[in-house]
């Protein structure tokens, strides 16, 4: 029972903003062949205005120092929303509320670049949202992401974003207008050491794991600390993709 008693506590666990910190040392995945951050970075100059979609609790965002008069986000959950708007209550950064996750309340032709690290893809307003030649950089959670996992916690689970993939994603961005610069995906091992690491993972994202619970998945949840006991691990794959695209001039 001890045992039990360990993840259920772990399902009571929040988190804040999108720090998976709590996890440290009880996973691991691999390094993708390209590196996000990177990419933002090398387009991200101190005079441009730059809008970053469903920014979390900022932790990426805040890591590029950009100038706080040029950098407005966007964040449509509610916890976060409020963090947000704390964290940055004294700064020049710009907080706007996106619950519909459709950029509707950010003003048109304002930015000259747009970055969105696992956030909605309102395709056709990210282009409005562009000055002209103006840049839009992404790295998206594909549609089969842990989907060995959450199908062997649910069998009768299916991808909440089916259509969330590289060709569906470069395909709506032509057709809105946009030019495609750059473009890869990626199915990387992520490694499981504990059973309450991944009852921790799947109690946060509830739309890869929408009927969770502990009680309901007990038999499993056995099941996989039985596997981990006997190889140490269990393995899933994240799916990832990247775009980087234009606005023409």
């Amino acid at each position: 029972m001890k045992q039990v008693d360990e993840w259920q506590a772990e399902s009571q666990l929040a988190m804040h903003g999108w720090d998976f910190s709590h996890l440290d040392g009880r996973w691991r995945s691999e390094q993708l062949p390209w590196n996000y951050r990177d990419l933002v970075k090398a387009n991200l100059e101190d005079d441009l205005m730059w809008l970053d979609v469903d920014t979390g609790g900022g932790e990426l965002m805040d890591s590029f120092k950009h100038p706080e008069n040029k950098t407005v986000v966007t964040e449509g959950w509610a916890p976060n929303l409020k963090l947000l708007r704390e964290k940055y209550a004294n700064s020049d950064v710009t907080v706007i509320a996106d619950s519909n996750e459709d950029l509707s309340n950010v003003s048109n032709n304002s930015f000259d670049i747009i970055t969105n690290s696992h956030g909605a893809l309102a395709i056709q307003e990210t282009l409005n949202k562009l000055r002209p030649s103006g840049l839009f950089i992404t790295e998206q959670v594909g549609a089969t992401n842990n989907f060995a996992l959450s199908r062997f916690l649910d069998p009768n689970y299916n991808p909440a974003y089916p259509d969330n993939t590289l060709i569906d994603a470069c395909a709506r961005l032509q057709y809105a207008g946009m030019r495609v610069e750059q473009q890869a995906v990626a199915f990387s091992k992520m490694s499981f050491f504990d059973v309450g690491a991944i009852v921790y993972y799947a109690t946060v994202i509830p739309w890869e794991f929408p009927n969770f619970s502990v009680e309901a998945c007990l038999p499993r949840l056995h099941q996989l600390d039985q596997l981990i006991k006997e190889q140490g691990s269990i393995a899933t794959f994240a799916d990832r993709f990247m775009i980087v695209a234009r606005k023409p001039a």
